[in-house]
């Protein structure tokens, strides 16, 4: 079957040497793809054409999080909802770990790097402020120009602009953990709750003058201030007029609104559709005070716990790499949950490897390659496991997992609504988590277990407040129910899952185009947390558009199944 290529050539080295050739070899002619969340979005809409991609997920030890010598080094992997779920970046990097938390849906954070947000360079990417007002640093390697550590104002050029190097990758961000004498935040502020683009964002870390911090302090002063702002300059900016006049000073009422006045001052925004730019720098003025209040006041963490309920046991661990990861958060907090909904699911394993020991069961030919993926040969096709049956889909290269889930495995439960990663309507599930299929090329799922919604009912364990309820109920006769035969891939099952039995009940299947996206965010929502509160139901549907009478009766048949 023909079909037009997004890319011609796909590469998933297994070693950061691999990689590093790779990029020697091909220079500018190839790309770096970890998540790819703004890349494939940028080649679907043919800004940028480009004809070689090299994975990097797949390399070990790039996805973890570590803390040694007062330092957080985030590797070039490390997914924002791995930033979320991390003890360690809640406790001594705030500021960025609000800023994760506040990035796209958690769709989108399971697959988006903060790496992937640096490099992409925009002056509204969440993550470069906060780790900007924290000093961090970023670390490229070369095949042969070796390594190099630059601080963001030498790393940031310009709109989008980097000093990466062709042949160079990213492999490290470190970050100064906090002290005891400084705390951060971070605040954003879009034209909707989630999936909102930033039209302005603050990022500010002080710290007190006498070695630790006194909460509702306005007697000792400011030894060192940190104020960066994100979507009013070509590129993150910091403030070193109002940095420079809070130093000395206490946290008082007017030294504040002084700072909040310079900082606004320092902005250089734009008009745009989102907003003009009078009103982005009175909004660098709020959000300024409001992060020196909350800062002085201690509120900055409020719903947020120092000691967090770790996400454990079936529904809360899920190795990255080498780096075992933990969801974290217990108490609602403005802009957060009580526990962070990650949609990670029950699967406890590094993406593609116990997909891979089933499917090389039955052909031991059909392990991940660490070399060139040839296009247009059909004996090197995309092999997966599919609703749980080992699966060879040929002709899928160079293309979407959403495309390749609807047109070669004949698949179409799994909607395309946007293709941008804005609506969910193409939520599957990649080894256990939730992702956007519009947004993920086809030869990542090689090796892996992806469940689509016509492999909800037989795939998905009941959860534990499922669990008892006895079978799953039959399709009513006459509604379409068919009979099994075979077991193929698209054919429809004889009984409902009871999530989606809850979407009938409750009236909440309306058109039913965006159902299928819903039903896998929700289902995943389940299995990690049989039962959420109304809160963490909208958490988890931030990433899915209703495009019919509203979330009513949808959050009322998540209720009910939880129940």
């Amino acid at each position: 079957m023909w079909h037009t290529y997004m890319w011609h050539t796909y590469y998933a080295p297994q070693t950061v040497a691999d990689a590093l050739d790779l990029l020697a070899r091909h220079g500018a002619d190839c790309r770096v793809i970890a998540g790819g969340t703004d890349l494939i979005l940028e080649i679907e809409s043919g800004v940028r054409k480009q004809e070689i991609l090299v994975d990097i997920s797949r390399i070990r030890g790039l996805d973890g999080i570590t803390r040694e010598d007062g330092l957080l080094r985030l590797g070039a992997s490390t997914t924002h909802n791995q930033v979320v779920a991390s003890p360690d970046a809640v406790a001594h990097a705030f500021p960025l770990a609000r800023a994760c938390w506040q990035v796209g849906a958690p769709q989108i954070r399971n697959r988006g790097t903060v790496a992937g947000n640096l490099t992409t360079a925009s002056p509204a990417n969440d993550t470069i402020t906060p780790l900007w007002a924290m000093d961090a640093t970023v670390t490229l390697v070369s095949r042969d120009r070796g390594e190099r550590t630059l601080p963001f104002d030498q790393f940031f050029l310009g709109v989008r602009k980097t000093a990466l190097r062709p042949d160079e990758l990213l492999v490290r961000i470190d970050v100064p953990a906090l002290k005891p004498a400084e705390r951060g935040t971070f605040l954003k502020l879009g034209l909707r709750q989630a999936q909102a683009i930033s039209l302005v964002n603050v990022a500010v870390v002080v710290e007190s003058g006498i070695g630790y911090w006194v909460l509702g302090n306005t007697q000792y002063p400011i030894s060192r201030a940190r104020i960066a702002l994100g979507a009013v300059a070509p590129t993150i900016i910091r403030c070193p007029e109002a940095e420079d006049y809070l130093v000395g000073k206490t946290l008082r009422e007017d030294v504040i609104d002084q700072a909040a006045e310079l900082a606004a001052a320092a902005a250089r925004p734009i008009s745009d559709i989102r907003g003009s730019a009078e009103y982005r720098r009175d909004m660098v003025r709020v959000l300024t005070a409001r992060a020196l209040r909350q800062l002085r006041d201690g509120t900055e963490r409020e719903g947020w716990p120092e000691q967090p309920v770790l996400l454990r046991g079936k529904s809360t661990t899920r190795r990255h790499g080498d780096t075992e990861t933990r969801g974290c958060g217990d108490a609602e907090r403005e802009g957060g949950p009580e526990q962070p909904v990650l949609l990670w699911g029950t699967a406890n394993r590094r993406i593609g490897e116990s997909a891979n020991r089933r499917i090389g069961e039955s052909n031991p030919q059909s392990t991940i390659p660490n070399t060139q993926y040839p296009i247009p040969n059909a004996q090197y096709p995309i092999t997966l496991l599919l609703n749980g049956k080992p699966t060879a889909l040929n002709n899928a290269r160079g293309k979407t997992l959403l495309r390749a889930l609807r047109e070669d495995a004949g698949l179409t439960g799994t909607k395309e609504g946007c293709a941008e990663g804005e609506c969910g309507a193409c939520t599957v599930w990649l080894d256990g988590m939730a992702v956007m299929s519009c947004l993920v090329p086809a030869e990542r799922a090689a090796g892996c277990e992806v469940v689509t919604i016509e492999g909800l009912t037989d795939l998905t364990p009941q959860p534990p407040s499922l669990r008892g309820k006895g079978e799953f109920p039959p399709l009513p006769v006459g509604e379409g129910s068919g009979e099994r035969s075979g077991g193929g891939l698209g054919e429809r099952s004889d009984r409902l899952h009871p999530l989606q039995q809850a979407f009938v009940d409750a009236g909440a299947v309306q058109c039913g185009y965006c159902t299928p996206g819903i039903l896998m965010a929700a289902a995943s929502l389940l299995e990690e947390i049989p039962h959420p509160t109304e809160g963490q139901i909208k958490e988890a549907l931030t990433g899915n558009l209703c495009r019919c009478t509203g979330y009513y009766k949808i959050i009322e048949a998540v209720e009910r199944a939880a129940r």
